[in-house]
């Protein structure tokens, strides 16, 4: 069974922290990569705010795995030594962190499953966004752009996927095949994407446009950097007008790459909020309360969050007006014009 939670309930559990951790304890954030930013710049501090208001006497530990299984172990093995009691666990591979699931419970470790799930092995939490929805959101918004903009049925689209060692990853390619096969659309060709990585999925996106040319009505790409990357294959091979390209988190890159219209959607899913709610999972887990589930999810209590697909049609509500990102972060030089035409200043 699966049941999702709305951005407006999760701005609620946000502003409604409960509880301070009644002991000081240890709570290790481990993220898996830097291929995008969002790691370093919206979740961990988006999660050591939420850990200040909730357990100020709780020391947080913070890696990142950088795409490496191996060095995640480590930094796994590393906070257990460290005498951490709750690990939030984003993992490289989804199926190696079921190894560390075990390890956790062997030592009397809670595991918090954050961003990915863990399929083989049940953690004790998972938080995240709906990411099977996700991919069906942007999938869908893009064959319904395609059919307003008198697209003809039979036309094809590529598919860029995500890391194929990334459960959510798959969840998200889930999503996107639920749109693609229902709608009138071929898929021309699919990827998936070794470690999210964009020169990756720029440089299989160049063949495919060697391949197929001008028959590509549009680009289903699971995330802004893979999206980003299909883009500037189709730049350096002159595409003119761009097809459609979707993207998913909602860079400031991929940003500006709607107000230019050069890519079609991404979605957008404050990171903070995941972080907060499982700042929240943390600390009762730390006070042996059990946390309210509104899903399950691999056999693993979750909450899920339901994200916002973005446009040009909506990007100043759902982003600059929700104060999600300024337009002096966003509307540099390069895009001033652009942002003032869609009334961003």
């Amino acid at each position: 069974m699966k049941s999702t939670t709305s951005l407006a309930a999760a701005s609620t559990l946000v502003a409604t922290l409960f509880a301070t951790a009644a002991t000081a304890e240890t709570v290790a954030f481990l993220m898996p990569d830097q291929a995008s930013t969002r790691y370093e710049n919206h979740d961990w501090p988006g999660f050591q705010a939420a850990m200040g208001e909730l357990c100020a006497d709780c020391t947080l530990i913070y890696q990142n795995g950088n795409g490496d299984v191996a060095l995640q172990q480590q930094q796994f093995n590393s906070v257990i030594a460290q005498g951490a009691t709750v690990v939030v666990l984003d993992p490289v591979d989804s199926a190696a962190a079921a190894g560390l699931v075990e390890i956790a419970r062997s030592q009397n470790v809670k595991i918090i499953a954050y961003d990915r799930p863990i399929p083989d092995s049940p953690a004790d939490f998972y938080v995240s966004f709906d990411n099977e929805g996700i991919g069906f959101a942007i999938a869908q918004s893009l064959v319904e752009h395609l059919q307003a903009e008198g697209v003809p049925d039979g036309a094809g689209v590529l598919q860029i996927n995500g890391s194929p060692t990334d459960a959510a990853a798959g969840l998200i390619r889930d999503g996107i095949d639920r749109a693609l096969d229902a709608s009138p659309y071929v898929t021309l060709s699919e990827f998936d994407t070794p470690d999210w990585a964009p020169p990756k999925a720029q440089e299989w996106a160049a063949g495919q446009i060697t391949r197929f040319g001008g028959d590509i009505m549009g680009i289903v790409a699971a995330n802004d950097g893979t999206g980003g990357g299909a883009i500037a294959a189709l730049k350096a091979a002159g595409a003119d007008p761009l097809p459609p390209v979707t993207g998913n988190d909602a860079t400031i890159a991929a940003l500006q790459l709607i107000i230019a219209g050069d890519q079609y959607n991404t979605i957008s899913k404050p990171s903070e909020i995941v972080a907060a709610a499982a700042a929240e999972v943390a600390v009762m887990l730390l006070n042996g309360e059990t946390p309210e589930a509104t899903s399950t999810l691999y056999d693993t209590p979750s909450q899920l969050f339901v994200p916002a697909v973005v446009t040009q049609e909506n990007i100043k509500a759902e982003i600059f007006d929700a104060g999600i990102q300024s337009a002096e972060e966003v509307c540099t030089a390069e895009y001033a014009d652009a942002c003032a035409k869609l009334g961003i200043e």
